[in-house]
């Protein structure tokens, strides 16, 4: 996969004239979480001869700061019109203490405004940068060190998509078009952290409308195979501007 490269020939030009491109002082991070085999992931990228991060990037001049985000999740995924969703900007003076760069635009001090998104596993394509040397997924449960104040970020996001499960759906960004109950039920108890009642799940599940059967039923398993079901796009948009009453 041929790696993302910044309009700049090296880091140092980049550290020179990286503020004739950018704004200053401002930045923007992305959460990106995506599920596979029963667990939710986070995209993490590694710094070259440094740490891991979030995905993240800076404003152009004449960007607005969702573009900019649709733009940094376009570079790392490859992917276009992705669930996104601003959640928080981060500003403790101190939140990028250890910073190495010095002098130059970007060793001034930066509030970064965070966003948190949602895509399926199987379409993402990591990809690295100029400045970084790997871009993976990690088990949220199990992510390495991470820089400045990344951890915190990445955990106010997973708590704020905790929040919203009681107010939006989930589940057309983060599972294939053809899913199972069970798949469904998994993907929620993943996000929140504990069991769900399977009868209770189901009843709420199938009473927000939201959720088409099909005829198919999965094959390859070992005991009666559960049918398919499939979003309604149309209801699921409407769900996603209006919100939904659920009780977990």
């Amino acid at each position: 996969m041929a790696k993302r490269e910044l309009p700049f020939q090296s880091q140092q030009e980049f550290h020179e004239e990286g503020h004739r491109v950018f704004l200053p002082h401002l930045s923007v991070d992305c959460v990106i979480f995506g599920f596979h085999n029963d667990a939710l992931k986070v995209l993490l990228l590694k710094w070259k001869q440094g740490p891991w991060c979030l995905p993240g990037g800076f404003i152009k001049h004449r960007e607005s700061i969702d573009q900019s985000a649709n733009r940094i999740l376009k570079e790392r995924t490859g992917l276009d019109s992705i669930f996104l969703k601003q959640f928080y900007a981060f500003g403790d003076p101190a939140r990028e203490k250890g910073k190495r760069v010095k002098g130059a635009w970007i060793g001034k001090r930066f509030i970064t405004i965070g966003y948190y998104a949602l895509v399926e596993y199987s379409q993402v394509f990591p990809q690295p940068d100029l400045l970084s040397s790997e871009c993976r997924w990690w088990d949220v449960d199990e992510v390495p060190q991470l820089i400045y104040d990344h951890k915190e970020i990445m955990t106010k996001a997973l708590n704020t998509l905790r929040l919203s499960l009681n107010d939006h759906p989930v589940g057309y960004n983060l599972l294939p078009e053809k899913f199972t109950m069970p798949q469904l039920q998994k993907l929620y108890e993943t996000i929140l952290g504990e069991s769900l009642d399977r009868r209770n799940f189901q009843k709420q599940m199938l009473s927000l409308n939201l959720l088409i059967r099909l005829k198919e039923r999965k094959t390859g398993g070992a005991h009666k195979a559960p049918f398919l079901y499939r979003f309604d796009k149309k209801r699921y948009s409407r769900a996603l501007q209006t919100g939904l009453r659920i009780s977990f």
